[in-house]
């Protein structure tokens, strides 16, 4: 009999979580379903920091070049900027069309503990610089951590030969949180089951029965972005299919059963340059994509902004949608690290344009299968950045010789 992959484990143990929260509702909501999940989710959270750091180091001091670096910097941010702003269009049009919001009275009471002030374009700025290394690595933060890695890397490559210790240790520290994420990984299916089963039951399978257009909706808008956007992507930059498919399978799946694009993070880093993609094109671009490539949270927001407009019985004209439109595509930037960070960006918005923030209540209650599935396209999306950059910068992704069955 042949063995089941990791994969096939975590689909049946996603199922298994379903069956646990519709049948026992009260044992997979209980503390001890939710730590089950808790535990891998942290372990997860424990590798980013020390991985990024390597890998960013050790592949910008690689290069020898800041240019390159520069250059590699400037086209992603080209890439991330286009792509978004597609995915805010398209959720524009797919909430105008089915109208999900219609119909709905909005509760009167607010959304209990959800920022009401959208983060500034100074406090963005502000917050992209980090004071310390160690506060940023202990708190996550991606965007600070990736700062700090890019100049250090640089300064390694201005240095040369005397920094070459440093440049090798964090080789060596890659190399090791990546075996480092092969352990833990055995322990996904658990917490994927764990995760699913705790969500199905605080939450009930009647979670979509009010909501079922709006999630209808999202899920319908953000296949429509993968099919054509980018697929149109994918046959423009001439990026292998079946070898892209095979190296971001397990990350997507991870990153939709657990809502958590940390827990994907890892693996999606190994199996990128499994695929062929340089270390340094992967260590830049993927987790700089974290904070300035929400492709399918600018979706939903876009789509949210709208939804509740439309259950407050707001008609918007389409020059305030427009509006609105590019006030998100400012707010979304460098806000990856916020705790709910959509809600936040979400709530900010409807104060600014005078939209009831009792539409975030509203929201909440199918937030949980709404944010697996933004998630995942948050993930596959920075992915593709990668190997689109990388093909950019002339890589021949259909020689890379790595098998990619890292984790079968």
């Amino acid at each position: 009999m042949k063995r089941i992959s990791l994969t096939g484990w975590i689909f049946i143990a996603m199922v298994a979580g379903v069956v646990l929260g519709i049948t026992f509702p009260d044992v997979a909501k209980s503390d001890w379903v939710n730590a089950l999940a808790n535990v891998f989710l942290h372990l997860i959270k424990a590798i980013v920091a020390p991985l990024i750091f390597g890998t960013l180091v050790y592949g910008i001091a690689g290069t020898g070049s800041v240019k390159t670096m520069g250059r590699i910097g400037v086209k992603a941010m080209v890439y991330f900027e286009v792509l978004t702003t597609i995915a805010l269009f398209l959720g524009l049009g797919a909430v105008n069309l089915t109208q999900p919001g219609v119909g709905i009275v909005l509760p009167s009471s607010d959304a209990a503990g959800i920022a009401k002030a959208s983060p500034s374009l100074a406090g963005t700025l502000d917050h992209t610089f980090p004071q310390s290394v160690i506060d940023a690595m202990a708190r996550g933060d991606v965007l600070q951590i990736v700062v700090f890695a890019f100049i250090f890397g640089a300064a390694c490559a201005s240095v040369g030969l005397k920094a070459a210790p440093v440049v090798e240790l964090c080789k060596s520290l890659s190399e090791v949180m990546f075996r480092f994420t092969k352990y833990v990984m055995y322990l996904a299916p658990m917490g994927v089951g764990a995760a699913m089963a705790h969500t199905i039951g605080t939450n009930g399978i009647g979670v979509l029965k009010n909501l079922g257009l709006l999630v209808f909706t999202l899920y319908g808008a953000l296949a429509i972005f993968i099919v054509v956007v980018f697929g149109s992507v994918i046959l423009i930059a001439g990026i292998p299919v079946k070898r892209f498919i095979a190296a971001v399978r397990e990350p997507f799946i991870l990153a939709f059963s657990t809502a958590s694009s940390e827990a994907a993070l890892p693996l999606a880093l190994e199996n990128m340059e499994a695929m062929g993609i340089p270390a340094h094109i992967v260590g830049f671009v993927l987790p700089t994509g974290y904070s300035f490539n929400l492709d399918g949270s600018t979706l939903y927001l876009s789509l949210a902004s709208i939804f509740v407009a439309q259950a407050a019985g707001v008609h918007m004209p389409f020059s305030q949608q427009l509006l609105m439109m590019l006030t998100l595509m400012l707010t979304t930037k460098g806000v990856a690290a916020v705790p709910r960070a959509s809600l936040v960006v979400l709530s900010g918005t409807l104060t600014t344009f005078g939209l009831p923030i009792s539409g975030v209540a509203l929201i909440l209650g199918a937030d949980a299968l709404m944010d697996m599935a933004r998630t995942s396209v948050n993930l596959l999306g920075n992915c593709l950045a990668t190997a689109v950059v990388a093909r950019w910068e002339g890589v021949d992704l259909n020689a890379a010789p790595v098998e990619l069955e890292v984790h079968s």
